[in-house]
């Protein structure tokens, strides 16, 4: 099993920066697949980033360009770099783990963190 939590979320300003973290315990979390979703207000959770365990990323279209997913596997913790960012962006983010490779349902997932929210103000 894995435990997550997310951090870094906060209040910023349309064009700004911001970089969540997510980390896990447990002595296998190189063994993961890790997921960043997030749910705005009256949305469903969306897929944003995917970091698979044998290294490869992927994007949602909405996302593609302007966030970057990482992992320190040394670390236990899978990082969401979010740059030029707008007012809807504005949502909870979540990180999510499973086994096998990346899927870019929530249903795919066992493993969720608590979210952290990320609000942009125009």
């Amino acid at each position: 099993q894995v435990q997550l939590v997310e951090s870094g979320g906060g209040l910023v300003q349309a064009g700004d920066s911001l970089r969540l973290s997510c980390a896990a315990s447990g002595r296998t979390f190189s063994a993961y697949d890790l997921a960043w979703f997030r749910r705005a207000p009256g949305k469903e959770r969306e897929f944003l980033a995917g970091f698979s365990r044998i290294g490869s990323t992927t994007y949602a279209d909405s996302v593609k360009g302007r966030f970057t997913i990482s992992r320190d596997n040394a670390k236990n913790t899978v990082y969401l770099q979010m740059n030029s960012l707008k007012p809807e962006d504005t949502a909870v983010y979540y990180c999510a783990a499973r086994i096998g490779y990346i899927v870019s349902t929530p249903v795919g997932y066992n493993y969720w963190g608590q979210g952290t929210q990320v609000t942009v103000s125009s």
